[in-house]
C-alpha cells in the first residue's frame, strides 16, 4: 500500500472503520503525487467537529471512580488521538516533498495514532458509551491548519501535543488506577511508551531540519503559533526520564520543567 493511499483513507473515508484499518501490507512511498491541502477532515456525521465549547469537559479524576465520567474520559481521549492521525494524514497529503524517511516513519506512528483510537473507543464502549455519542471537539485539527511548515508540525504535534502526553497517560493511569480501573491505567501505560517513542522522531527530525546555530528548545519555540507555548507541553507530573528516553537533552527538560503549566483545555 502507498503512504499517499493510506493518507488518503484516513482523511477522506466518512466510516470510523475504514478511517482505523489496519494497513493490510508494507507501506511503500512511491508515489507522493501533488501537494493536497485538506481544510477539513472527512467524518461520519456523528463524529463531525462541534461549534466551540459544545463537547464535553475533561472529568475531574475524583469523578473517576464513577464508570460512566471514566467512559467519557476514554471518549474525549479516543477524539484527541483521532485528530493527532486525522493531522499526520494531511502532512503526508500536503508535503509529497518531503524525504520518504520521514513520510514512512510519520506512517508508522499514524499506525500506532489508528491503534490508540481503537483502544479508548472499544474501552469507552465497554464502559457502557459508543464512541460518537457524545459531540467531540477539534482543537488538535484546528491548529494544524496554521502549520506553515513541517518544522511547525514538528514543534506542535510531536513536541508539544505528544510531548504533554508523556505526564498525562501516566497521570491518567494513576487516576484509573485509584478508581480500581487497572484496564484503562494498563491502556494509558501501553500508550505512554509508545509516546516516547513518537517524541524521539519528532526530535530526530527537527534536529535535521533546524538551522546548525539553533538549540532544540529555540527551534521548538520558534516554531509554535501563539497562544501555544512551552507550558503547553508539560502536565502536573512531570516525567523527566521519559523525555530522557525521547532524546531531550538536558537543557531541554529543565527549561521544560520551569516552564509555567498551561492549564487551558484542549
Amino acid at each position: 500500500m502507498e503512504v499517499r493511499a493510506f493518507a488518503e483513507q484516513v482523511l477522506f473515508s466518512d466510516s470510523l472503520d475504514q478511517k482505523l484499518r489496519p494497513v493490510p501490507d508494507e507501506l511503500t512511498d512511491h508515489l507522493p503525487g501533488a501537494c493536497v491541502d485538506v481544510q477539513e477532515a472527512t467524518r461520519p456525521e456523528n463524529l463531525r467537529i462541534a461549534a466551540r465549547r459544545t463537547a464535553p469537559a475533561m472529568p475531574k479524576p475524583s469523578a473517576l471512580s464513577d464508570p460512566a465520567r471514566r467512559a467519557i474520559a476514554h471518549h474525549i481521549l479516543a477524539n484527541h488521538e483521532l485528530q493527532a492521525l486525522e493531522v499526520m494524514a494531511r502532512m503526508i497529503l500536503k508535503h509529497p516533498e518531503a524525504p520518504r524517511e520521514f513520510r514512512l516513519g510519520m506512517a508508522a506512528i499514524m499506525q500506532d495514532e489508528q491503534r490508540h483510537t481503537r483502544m479508548h473507543v472499544e474501552r469507552a464502549g465497554m464502559l457502557g458509551l459508543e464512541f460518537g455519542t457524545l459531540p467531540v471537539n477539534g482543537y488538535i485539527w484546528r491548529k494544524s491548519i496554521e502549520f506553515t511548515c513541517l518544522m511547525d508540525y514538528l514543534a506542535t504535534l510531536p513536541l508539544l501535543f505528544e510531548g504533554r502526553n508523556l505526564d498525562h497517560t501516566l497521570e491518567f493511569a494513576g487516576y484509573f488506577e485509584t478508581a480500581g480501573d487497572e484496564r484503562s491505567a494498563a491502556l494509558m501505560r501501553v500508550i505512554h511508551r509508545d509516546e516516547i517513542h513518537h517524541v524521539a522522531f519528532g526530535l530526530e527530525w527537527l534536529r535535521r531540519w533546524k538551522s546548525p546555530d539553533e538549540s532544540d528548545w529555540d527551534a521548538f519555540c520558534h516554531h509554535l503559533r501563539w497562544p501555544l507555548r512551552p507550558g503547553k507541553a508539560r502536565g502536573h507530573v512531570f516525567q523527566r526520564e521519559a523525555r530522557r528516553a525521547a532524546g531531550l537533552t538536558d537543557d531541554f527538560i529543565d527549561r521544560l520543567e520551569q516552564a509555567d503549566i498551561d492549564d487551558e483545555p484542549a
